[in-house]
């Protein structure tokens, strides 16, 4: 179970304003494209199922010069399930695992090659949903996001920029089995630095499918 607390970020001028603060905290800044598959009938999402694959690559931020070329771009798959998000506390069943980016790249043009990968996921999808393959399966598209993740009191937070066809999304996550407690910290911070924000209440596939900003 993957618990992360959520909260969105009103502006970009909040997110502009909270990424300068945490500055002297940044780790690394990874570049990610998410695309989604599903059936034309959405058979997974219809059971509070959804299937990704996120390319991305790692831009780490270490004290100049000289600046460490890009690294190659690598592939998570992953299966979200059942989730819940309330009072800006996200609860989900995850499994995920890294395949192969050149032969995941594939699969976005033609799903069906999904059956090809060997993938443990995609070997747990087919058994707990009953299918026998991927024929059928269609890319739904997806979203892009620059994820900014800093070392701060303890914890690690993600600061999210998402980029949909629709308009620009952004977001702070932070893993954590004490969502309580890093929730709080994290409000008496933006709030002391008068940052703008909610509690999240749609996730990112939510807001990708529901095609119109929170």
């Amino acid at each position: 179970m993957e618990v992360e607390v959520k909260l969105r970020l009103l502006t970009a001028a909040a997110h502009l304003r909270l990424t300068t603060l945490l500055t002297p905290f940044h780790l690394k800044t990874l570049h990610q494209r998410n695309l989604f598959f599903d059936t034309p009938k959405n058979d997974l999402s219809l059971r509070r199922a959804v299937l990704r694959l996120r390319f991305l690559q790692n831009t780490s931020s270490p004290p100049p010069p000289p600046p460490p070329p890009p690294q190659p771009q690598r592939c998570i798959l992953s299966l979200k399930a059942k989730p819940t998000l309330a009072n800006g506390i996200s609860r989900v069943e995850e499994d995920e695992e890294e395949i192969d980016a050149d032969l995941a790249e594939k699969c976005v043009d033609s799903p069906s090659k999904l059956s090809s990968l060997g993938s443990r996921v995609l070997k747990r999808v087919k058994e707990e949903y009953g299918f026998e393959d991927f024929r059928g399966f269609v890319c739904l598209g997806g979203f892009e996001n620059v994820r900014n993740v800093y070392e701060w009191r303890g914890v690690k937070l993600e600061v999210d920029e998402s980029k949909y066809a629709f308009g620009n999304c952004y977001e702070i996550e932070c893993e954590t089995e004490e969502p309580e407690r890093v929730k709080s910290m994290i409000v008496e911070f933006l709030s002391a630095n008068d940052i703008e924000f909610k509690d999240s209440d749609m996730t990112k596939f939510a807001v990708f499918r529901s095609g119109k900003l929170p």
